[in-house]
């Protein structure tokens, strides 16, 4: 018996703890949920820091500059081994 009452106490606590929370992020930002992403935060974006996926995309754009095609040549594939 000691240790249900021990188990639902500790329920009650959790819920009590995630309602609060709850209820302060509603309250303090309108209604709507804080921007915890990267691109959310300005300082960051001041130095130059970004995503993952943000940093990925011009990394590949800047690569993909700096390629040169002038030279590539397409060789037909024969199968008739001529």
């Amino acid at each position: 018996m000691e240790l249900l009452t021990v188990f639902l106490l500790a329920l009650g606590l959790l819920a009590l703890s995630i309602a609060g929370m709850a209820i302060t992020i509603l309250v303090k930002k309108g209604g709507k949920f804080p921007n915890t992403h990267v691109s959310g935060n300005r300082h960051l974006k001041k130095n130059g820091v970004y995503c993952s996926q943000t940093q990925d995309k011009l990394e590949q754009r800047n690569a993909y500059k700096n390629l040169k095609f002038g030279n590539v040549k397409l060789v037909a594939d024969d199968k008739a081994g001529n």
